[in-house]
Formats: structure tokens, C-alpha cells, sequence
């Protein structure tokens, strides 16, 4: 079966591209480390990455992950059979309002055409916590210049219809959700945030 991008990446031999995944999540497990949760939903989730990572270090009991294509999902189920993943829409999830102790968004919002409704979705399912990350502009797309990787968008990945400096993204979470920002880290080239209810 053919891989994903985001599967891709994840698999990637480019010694920079590992660096870089290496280090987010270093960032990632840093943040929740710490945190009271027993369950994770992961919308976004791809191939299961991410929530595998978690599982690795003992965080959280029960790890869910949706994602709209089903090809990722596939893909997941195969490479990590110990998660739940299935197919879903960040607009329309599937679980009743508090359901998670902490929901996560990596790289998602920035390829969403309504990221306010994306939002609104995911603080209505999360009973603590979420975890959000989009790329820190306009850092994301030098990284990718720096990389060889979309050259003749000036590093803009296609799928990539908004655009946020960490400051901007900050101002946006709040502006959009009931939470209050706990924690703000800047893992080149990205933002990631910690809110609480």
C-alpha cells in the first residue's frame, strides 16, 4: 500500500526531517508528562504517530485517534495494532462533550478551511485538556526551503490554507475556546500549546 505522506515523514531517512520529528515530540511528552489523564483522543492522528509515542511512554490508558482519511487509518491499524484509530471529521466528532481528559490537534488546524469550527469541536469533546500544534510562520516554511521541500511555493506546504505566528495562534485559541493557555513551547518550526478548561 502507498504510503502517506504524513507516513512519509514519519519514515523519513533525511537525517534533518529526524531531527526535527525527534525533537517535537521530546517537546510533546515534556508538556503532558506531567498531567492527570487517563484518556487521549488524537483527531488528526494519521497513522498513529503520535498516540504511539504516548503509549511508549505510559501516558494515558485509553488512546483513541480519528482521522478523515481512511487511507491513514488503514495504514495505523497495520503499523500500530494496539491503538484505536478510525475514520472521522473534526467537525462533526463522534464522542459526547467531555469524553476525553486530554484532545490533541497536531498539525491539523492549518489545513482546515473553518479552523474556529475545528476548534469549537474539539474543546466540546475535551473534559481537561487539549494540545494543539500548527507551524510557527514564517519558520515553518523557511525549514522547509532549508530542506529542498517546496520550492516553488517559497516552502508553503499545499495543503497548508492558514497561516500563524506563535503569537497570532495564541491569540486565536483564546479568542475561540473556553481554555486558558497553560503552556506555550516553539519546537522548530512549529507552535505547540497546552490549554486547560
Amino acid at each position: 500500500m502507498k504510503k502517506t505522506d504524513n507516513c512519509v515523514k514519519h519514515t523519513s531517512k533525511n537525517p534533518l526531517q529526524k531531527i526535527l520529528i525527534n525533537n517535537f515530540y521530546n517537546y510533546l511528552i515534556s508538556v503532558v508528562r506531567d498531567l492527570e489523564i487517563n484518556s487521549v483522543l488524537d483527531v488528526g492522528c494519521g497513522e498513529g504517530f503520535t498516540l504511539n509515542k504516548l503509549y511508549e511512554e505510559k501516558i494515558g490508558k485509553k488512546l483513541e485517534g480519528v482521522d478523515f482519511l481512511e487511507k491513514a487509518v488503514e495504514i495505523g491499524k497495520k503499523l500500530h495494532p494496539h491503538l484505536t484509530l478510525n475514520r472521522g471529521d473534526i467537525y462533526k466528532l463522534g464522542y459526547k462533550n467531555d469524553s476525553f481528559d486530554l484532545v490533541m490537534a497536531t498539525e491539523v488546524l492549518e489545513h482546515l478551511e473553518d479552523p474556529k469550527k475545528g476548534l469549537e469541536e474539539l474543546t466540546r469533546v475535551s473534559k481537561k485538556y487539549l494540545l494543539l500544534s500548527v507551524p510557527n510562520e514564517p519558520f515553518f516554511m523557511g525549514a522547509n526551503l532549508l530542506r529542498g521541500k517546496n520550492l516553488s511555493r517559497f516552502g508553503n506546504d499545499i495543503e497548508h490554507i492558514q497561516h500563524w505566528t506563535s503569537k497570532s495562534f495564541q491569540q486565536f485559541t483564546i479568542q475561540n475556546s473556553e481554555f486558558r493557555i497553560l503552556k506555550v513551547r516553539q519546537p522548530f518550526p512549529w507552535t505547540m500549546l497546552l490549554l486547560k478548561k
